[in-house]
């Protein structure tokens, strides 16, 4: 099996090892390294592209661009960690995580709030979310042995989330809201949320005693690939809806002038 998708991280860059080295030899550290661009990039063009989008959208398109700019900059000093010491970044990953999932949970009570969610749905995803990565993180860097019983515990706060965005009060809002273009987003992010989300246990299960500790992948590998896929893809979700709804603002507008133009020749 290739070196790079070993569970044992490479050695660690030296000088004799210098980083652009390791960047092209080691498929972990590019990805490190790609994902740390990806997520900066994707802050970037959230931030500017805010103008470009009805006001209703600001605060969804503000945060977007705060979650990718969390976890690329975090990305930057995890890069380090991994190729100074070639040791996994699991703190630094799961403070990412800390304040990215929350916020993650909170872009589907902003899409809704015009339409009626309550606050009560925000608490409730923000509190399973913390939940989630907090018995995660656990499991991530206790004995081996227990991590099946963490991994468990947390899953409950995942399908608390499930539950919540497809079948709780927030899936009824949306049920409800007249706006397609904000249940459009709703229900895509949904989406991330129940297939993408399926990246991270997937790597969480390549810990040892865990059902996929055979196939010897490498955590981090996992892990790069979703941050980049859920992260940005929120945000994609948010910024090509936006621009759906500035479209059609637009062709209101172009209707609305033409019936007066028409009405003014008439009379």
């Amino acid at each position: 099996m290739p070196q790079s998708l070993l569970l044992e991280v490479p050695t660690a860059a030296t000088p004799m090892q210098p980083y652009y080295l390791a960047l092209e030899n080691d498929l972990v550290a590019g990805t490190f390294f790609f994902s740390m661009f990806a997520l900066l990039g994707g802050a970037a063009f959230f931030f500017l592209e805010r103008r470009n989008v009805p006001w209703r959208w600001h605060a969804n398109m503000t945060l977007a661009g705060i979650i990718c700019l969390i976890a690329g900059a975090n990305y930057y000093y995890m890069q380090g960690m991994y190729l100074n010491t070639g040791m996994g970044p699991t703190r630094f990953r799961y403070v990412d995580w800390l304040f990215t999932v929350p916020l993650m949970c909170t872009q589907f009570y902003l899409l809704l709030r015009p339409a009626g969610a309550q606050p009560g749905s925000l608490w409730r995803l923000v509190l399973a979310g913390l939940w989630m990565i907090g018995f995660g993180y656990f499991g991530e860097t206790s004995n081996a042995y227990w991590s099946i019983l963490w991994g468990s515990v947390s899953t409950l706060g995942y399908l608390v989330i499930i539950y919540e965005i497809w079948f709780g009060p927030l899936a009824r809002v949306a049920d409800r809201s007249s706006n397609e273009d904000v249940v459009r987003a709703f229900t895509y992010l949904g989406y991330f949320v129940l297939i993408g989300w399926a990246i991270y246990p997937l790597g969480y299960m390549t810990i040892p005693f865990n059902v996929f500790e055979a196939l010897n992948l490498n955590r981090n590998l996992v892990y790069n690939f979703g941050d980049v896929i859920n992260k940005l893809g929120f945000g994609i979700v948010i910024y090509t809806m936006a621009r759906r709804a500035s479209r059609t603002i637009k062709r209101q507008k172009q209707h609305l002038r033409q019936e007066l133009k028409t009405t003014l020749v008439q009379s």
